[in-house]
């Protein structure tokens, strides 16, 4: 089996990126092109090989991976790229969508963990989990009233947006909807389109945004 997707590890300790490159190494869909020990090396290193997904560590010096995220995702919108840290940290959590990532994912994890999550991202499929969607709204409630401008969704839409900020997968909905798995592909690419967003993880945020969640 060829390696499906292209990986660049990013983090300023040895054994992190060790560790790292255990786990993808486990998994032939992955190669790692690229291990870089900064921002700025990210950065650098981004030009040269273009990843198909960067691992990112949080905390770095001079340059975190919040920054290199933000310069790096200006770039090349396309890159996925997943934070990778210890922290849970909600407000980590957020600052990292603002700047462009597309998934969080805890260095505890189990192997098979990481293995499914980042393959579901590098395919746009990856869900919120339902307890971290909780979190989200729980933090979205406290700090703002929903949006109420027009939506330029149709009903249908609204539906699929309120169960992906839920946390489904693609499978989920089109089982609570009694429709196929490839129609809820399509609406999710219209959706994406209509709204002119790149992901998942964005499609939550607009969602939470306007109260177009269906979380209580």
């Amino acid at each position: 089996m060829s390696p499906m997707f292209r990986v660049m590890l990013v983090d300023d300790h040895k054994h992190a990126r060790e560790g790292m490159r255990t786990i993808l190494r486990m998994d032939p869909a992955f190669e790692i092109v690229a291990e870089a020990t900064s921002g700025q090396e990210a950065i650098a290193f981004t030009d040269v090989c273009m990843p198909d997904m960067i691992l990112m560590d949080i905390q770095m010096p001079t340059m975190d991976g919040l920054d290199a995220t933000k310069a790096i995702k200006e770039k090349y919108p396309y890159i996925k790229i997943v934070m990778v840290t210890v922290s849970d940290d909600i407000a980590h959590l957020f600052e990292a969508l603002k700047k462009g990532a597309q998934g969080y994912l805890l260095k505890n994890l189990h192997p098979e963990e990481w293995h499914h999550y980042l393959k579901a991202i590098a395919l746009d499929e990856a869900p919120l989990s339902r307890g971290l969607a909780m979190r989200i709204l729980q933090e979205f409630s406290h700090k703002q009233q929903p949006k109420s401008e027009p939506s330029p969704l149709t009903g249908r839409e609204k539906e699929i947006l309120r169960l992906v900020a839920q946390g489904l997968p693609n499978r989920e909905i089109a089982q609570q909807l009694d429709i196929s798995e490839h129609t809820v592909k399509n609406h999710l690419k219209n959706i994406l389109h209509k709204l002119h967003l790149e992901n998942r993880v964005q499609l939550a945020r607009y969602a939470f945004d306007r109260g177009i969640t269906g979380i209580t």
